[in-house]
This record gives structure tokens, sequence and C-alpha cells, in this order.
């Protein structure tokens, strides 16, 4: 038995931390062999961040969460440069959708990050999904493979590896994973016909990584989740899909799989399925110990082989080799700046309908639903930022769920809902609103309903981007 157990189980966990430095556990942990680190919001990352990082372990592999649109993290406080998804779904322009991917990965490329978990490679087949919803292209999968494509062929053209999530397929959910266990309820040729050809196409181009997802899937196991089922993850993406590159969860705090086995069970079961590498998204020294002691254990007790424990290290390192290798790459894309093509893509993507304008400062009302788990708390939504830089004495109001609306006055009105095919109160205060103003203009920021008979204006996502575009067309 190989004497070196503790720093292959360091190699496959990828932990988050508090702090906008690295804290002195997680430095030594890097020292001695832990493979990977991902990134949030919270951490403020930057070049100094990762060059503490790459102190320790020169190979550590950096992950962040930058989809573009709902779901960033380096620009969380102003919302996104770019549009998320489903907007360039909307526009389905594949050149844009890679140049988008392309400043994304150039992005990263200047903080020296390794890994970008995107894209969502999901198609949004239930227009109730709680999570998902514009963070996918769209609900077609042939819409949704080719922009897979095209956004991991960006990324990676700029020398930065990217990863299509939430394998097999979280768009046929009404649960967030974040929250519980979601079941997908489809046949294994349903699957084959919906969900996997995405993420077919995204092997196919060669994208260096694959989340799972924390989903059950009848279909392929009863019993387990899929980030922890041999038959899911080795079976189907190993042995049909022929996936070879690395293979890493969602993060294992998500309560799909935290309600049912602790940290350390979770990373024995995930190994054992085929995973190579351990999303953590938030720990502490306590934590990170107790799971890489289990892994240990487990192959001391004979219950997780040493040799699929050493494959998966091997995995996360080909993943750090390959990034090594793309320096030319970065190189050239950060020389490629393109700083116009995420308005670009978020002004081809607006959907309108009616013919109302502003003509001077409007009062803004937020009708505030609940993003997704996914989405930090801090995201705006744009829409009034946007245009109080237009209209400066513009107004705000926040309308909670069950809030009266406000005295609107003789003010022009804009209401800005988000995923109003998802939630009755929305439509219902959007169809009160309009019976005491008839001429407010209506911005959906998300999954849109079918428009009232009133302007209506669909972004297709949250970013600072989207609400430019929007602002700028109501200001025509």
């Amino acid at each position: 038995m190989s004497g070196d157990l503790y720093r292959l189980a360091l190699t496959v966990l990828h932990p988050g931390f508090e702090g906008t430095s690295a804290p002195d556990w997680l430095r030594r942990a890097l020292g001695e062999g832990l493979g990977g680190v991902v990134l949030f919001a919270r951490n403020a990352a930057g070049v100094p961040l990762v060059r503490q990082l790459r102190a320790e372990n020169p190979g550590v592999i950096v992950a962040i969460d930058e989809e573009g649109g709902t779901v960033t993290r380096l620009e969380v406080a102003a919302g996104s440069s770019f549009p998320g998804n489903r907007a360039l779904g909307v526009v389905d322009d594949v050149r844009l959708t890679e140049q988008v991917g392309r400043q994304i990965g150039r992005m990263l490329a200047e903080l020296d990050i390794t890994l970008d978990y995107a894209p969502s490679a999901d198609v949004n087949a239930n227009p109730a999904n709680p999570v998902i919803g514009v963070r996918s292209f769209g609900p077609e999968p042939e819409l949704v493979a080719r922009h897979t494509v095209a956004f991991v062929e960006g990324v990676q053209g700029a020398g930065v590896a990217a990863c299509a999530k939430h394998f097999p397929g979280h768009g046929d959910t009404v649960t967030d994973s974040h929250l519980a266990l979601p079941t997908v309820h489809a046949s294994r040729e349903l699957l084959a016909e919906r969900d996997l050809p995405p993420f077919r196409a995204a092997i196919g181009a060669g994208v260096r990584s694959i989340m799972s997802g924390h989903l059950l899937v009848p279909a392929l196991d009863p019993s387990m989740p899929a980030t922890l089922s041999r038959t899911a993850m080795t079976e189907l993406l190993r042995g049909e899909l022929g996936f070879d590159g690395m293979l890493v969860t969602d993060a294992i705090e998500m309560r799909a799989v935290a309600a049912m086995f602790t940290p350390g069970e979770i990373a024995v079961r995930a190994l054992n399925a085929g995973v190579d590498a351990l999303c953590v998204g938030l720990t502490t020294e306590d934590g990170l110990l107790a799971m890489r002691d289990a892994i240990v254990a487990a192959v001391r007790e004979g219950v997780l082989p040493e040799e699929r424990l050493a494959e998966a290290a091997a995995r996360v390192r080909a993943l750090s080799a390959w990034y090594a290798g793309r320096s030319e790459l970065r190189e050239k894309a950060r020389a490629d700046v393109d700083e116009g093509v995420g308005l670009r893509a978020a002004r081809a993507a607006l959907t309108t309908t009616g013919t109302g304008r502003l003509d001077r400062a409007p009062l803004v009302v937020e009708v505030n639903t609940r993003f997704s788990q996914a989405v930090d708390p801090a995201t705006p939504t744009g829409i009034t930022a946007a245009l109080a830089a237009l209209l400066p004495d513009t107004g705000r109001v926040q309308l909670e769920p069950g809030g009266e609306l406000p005295a609107f006055g003789e003010r022009p009105v804009v209401l800005v809902v988000h995923d109003a095919a998802r939630h009755a109160w929305v439509r219902d205060t959007v169809a009160r609103a309009l019976l005491l103003r008839p001429d407010a203009i209506i911005v959906d920021t998300g999954i849109p309903a079918p428009p009232p008979e009133a302007t209506h204006v669909a972004t297709h996502g949250l970013s600072r981007v989207s609400a430019q575009a929007a602002a700028e067309w109501m200001l025509r």
C-alpha cells in the first residue's frame, strides 16, 4: 500500500474558505498536496490571492463559478459584463457565444484561474425549474448542445479549462439541490434524447471537466444520487459517453447529499462511484482533515481501492498539467480584449412587445422574487441602476411577496420582475399594477410569462449589460 495516501487524499479535495486571503491552515494543506481551491464572491478573488495559493502549490487547480449572467463571482457587486446562457440561446449565434466564452476565459486567465465551473449544459425542459432557468441555453437539446460546445471552445481557447454541468442533467427538476434532493422522472430513452446530447457534444469538443449533479435519477439508479452512483458516473459517463477528463462533484455541503451522509462518507462514496475531485464550497481545517482521514481510512479498510484514489488524483494532476501547457493561449487571450461583446449580445437578446418608452425619470418597482441558491445574494437585477445612470432622478421601491403596491403618482412606472412564469403572485402583482397604470413598462429578467397587453421587455437573464440594454431600449 502506498505510503503517501494522505497526499493522494488531499489531491482530490477542492475546498472553499472564508476571507479575502488564504488562511494558514489552507496554506499548510496546499503545501501538503491539496489539489484544488474553489473561489467565491466572498473571497474577492484577484491576482494577489491566487499568487498566495500558487506560492504554496504551483499546480493547484483554482476553480470558480463564472457562468456570466445570473451566476458571477468576480462581478457580483455591479452584475456580470456578459449575459447568461438563456440570453445567448435566444440570440442563437454560436459565434457570439464562443466570443462571450472567450472573454470570460480571458478574464479568468488574467487572474491565473485554472478552471471555470461553466457552462451549464442542462436542458431546461421544465419551466418551473427553480435553480437552472436562465442558466440554461434553453429547452431544446440541440440548441443547448451547440451553444455548450461554443462556450467550451471559447473558454478553453483562452487557455482556461471549462466544466460542463450538472451531469446527467438538472433541467427537468422542481427542487433546488442546494435545499433537497431533486428527482428526474425520465426513462433512459428520454435521458438519451433530451438530457445527454449537450454532455456528449461537450465531450466531443474536448471539455476538460464535467460536474456531477446531486440528482436522483431512478432510471439510472433508484437508490443513490448521481454523484454517488457508479451507474451514472462510471458506467454511463465514462463507459457509454467516453469521458476521460476530471469529474468533479457539485458542492458536497448541498442538502441533496449532505442530508444523507457525512462529508467524509460522501467523499468516499463519490470516489467509489468514479468521481475524481470533491468540491467543498466552504469548510474549515477540521472539516478538511476529517474528509482526508475518512478517505485514507476507507483505503486502509478496503472500502475504497487505492487504485481508484490514485486514478482520481492522476486526473486532477492531468487537468493541472493541461492548464500549465496552455500559457501561450492565455497570453494571446489577454491581448484579445473585446469589451463590447457582452453588451452586443445583451442587446441582441432583448425580446420586446409594445411601444411604451420613458421620457423622464420613472419610479422603478422591483417585485422581488428570491433568486436560486446558486446566485450570490448580493447580485443585483441592475435595472434601477442602469436607468438611474441615464435618468438621475429615478426612484426605487422594493415590493416583497404580499406587499402592497406603492402610490405611483404621475411618474412613469417600470415594474421589474424575475421568472414571472414561475410565480403566480408576481403575475397577479403585474395585473394589479396595470389596472392602475396601463402605461407601465414590465421588465422580466428571468423566464418570462406571456407578455401582458402592455409594453414588455424580456432580458432573459440578470447581468449589468442586460440591464443596460433594457434601459437603452426604454429610452430609445
